[in-house]
């Protein structure tokens, strides 16, 4: 299938929103390495295959609908408690979810060709509104690529434990990957 044109519904039906966090610290290795799904999030994406420029993007995604898929790494492997605890810390002490429900991208710009392209964007997290770059690309169909974020340019502490010997990295990398049905498909 190939790319058309026009305007495209982006969400969970359609695709995954993951975002990765790694560990770092000097008790790194009793942490793990994370992946964690949006459940609810929707967007929409208008391709102008002609004229990249004339493309754009809009996601906004349910600060609370963060879900723990999978921790690689770590002593012991991550348990149900644990993906519950990860949940609670997410959206009480990190995304502040009852204050900032929502997270938002909006593009400002878009360039490149469909093998290859840059979406530059407003991306707002707890409230606070910085510029972001994704890549990626178009093929059989489908969106996929990438955007590393560096959570205190928003204001977000990493999150620390057992005294700071464990940390989460600074950088978190968002990855997305969806089809692309036209809007009229919805």
């Amino acid at each position: 299938m190939s790319i058309t044109a026009g305007s495209h519904a982006l969400g969970p039906e359609s695709g995954r929103l993951l975002v990765n966090t790694t560990r770092t610290g000097l008790g790194a290795k009793a942490g793990h390495d994370l992946t964690i799904e949006v459940t609810r999030w929707r967007g929409d994406a208008t391709i102008d295959i002609a004229d990249p420029a004339g493309s754009s993007v809009t996601v906004e995604a349910d600060a609370g609908s963060f879900e723990v898929r999978e921790g690689t790494g770590g002593v012991k492997p991550l348990s149900d408690s644990d993906r519950r605890e990860i949940k609670r810390i997410l959206q009480e002490k990190i995304l502040h979810v009852e204050r900032h429900p929502a997270i938002t991208f909006r593009s400002t710009r878009v360039s490149g060709t469909a093998e290859s392209f840059r979406v530059e964007g407003e991306l707002t997290i707890v409230g606070v509104t910085r510029p972001v770059t994704v890549q990626g690309v178009l093929a059989e169909g489908r969106a996929r690529g990438s955007a590393t974020i560096a959570q205190t340019r928003w204001g977000i502490r990493p999150y620390s434990a057992f005294f700071g010997t464990l940390k989460l990295s600074d950088e978190v990398e968002v990855r997305f990957d969806v089809g692309l049905a036209p809007a009229s498909e919805r």
